[in-house]
């Protein structure tokens, strides 16, 4: 018979109320108090502190608080990610992060999810993975919805909200968000307000 926990991590309904997934999630809120408010210039205690928050990390990964997520270890990044000031990352399921991932102020990455059905939503939840390549750049504000696989130097716009995957090399904005271009990366000069 699975855990609460092991359902949890396979995309399973499950209860968010058991006793061991509440421990994780207040152990994870008394590391973000150290990060949010304890650490809050980065300084030479945080790195201490991100090791024991998101130990699927390396020492490159940078955040600005304030910083927010449900569990810490179910995120997994690659070299020389950031998360500007305000992201939150609910991290029920892995949210996986390439190498150069770069998040805006108020970037929001959701893996939770709950059931259409209002009688099953009382109780139960799931999540599905989320997974955004190398060299992306999600803009501020931006929505990334549970499920979403964004390609390897995307970049996605502003206030994006992100339903459905978004193919390598593709330029993404709206609500919903779509591609309104693809990316030459070799020759890309021009700006946009993201």
């Amino acid at each position: 018979m699975k855990t609460e926990k092991q359902k949890m991590l396979t995309g399973e309904y499950y209860l968010a109320n058991d006793e061991t997934l509440a421990a994780e999630r207040k152990h994870c809120k008394q590391l973000l108090k150290k990060l949010n408010i304890d650490e809050y210039v980065v300084g030479d205690g945080t790195a201490a502190v991100l090791a024991q928050l998101i130990p699927n990390a390396p020492k490159s990964l940078y955040i600005e608080p304030p910083f927010h997520c449900d569990y810490g270890y179910n995120i997994t990044c690659g070299e020389n990610v950031y998360f500007n000031v305000n992201c939150v990352v609910l991290d029920v399921m892995e949210v996986k992060l390439g190498n150069n991932v770069f998040c805006a102020p108020g970037v929001q990455i959701y893996t939770a999810t709950h059931p259409l059905d209002a009688v099953l939503r009382r109780s139960k939840e799931n999540a599905k993975p989320v997974t955004i390549g190398d060299d992306c750049w999600i803009g501020g504000g931006a929505v990334i919805c549970p499920g979403v696989t964004i390609g390897n130097r995307s970049v996605i716009g502003a206030g994006a909200v992100v339903t459905k995957n978004i193919p390598d090399d593709s330029l993404a904005v709206g609500n919903p968000a779509v591609v309104i271009r693809k990316l030459n990366h070799t020759n890309e000069n021009i700006e946009v307000n993201i």
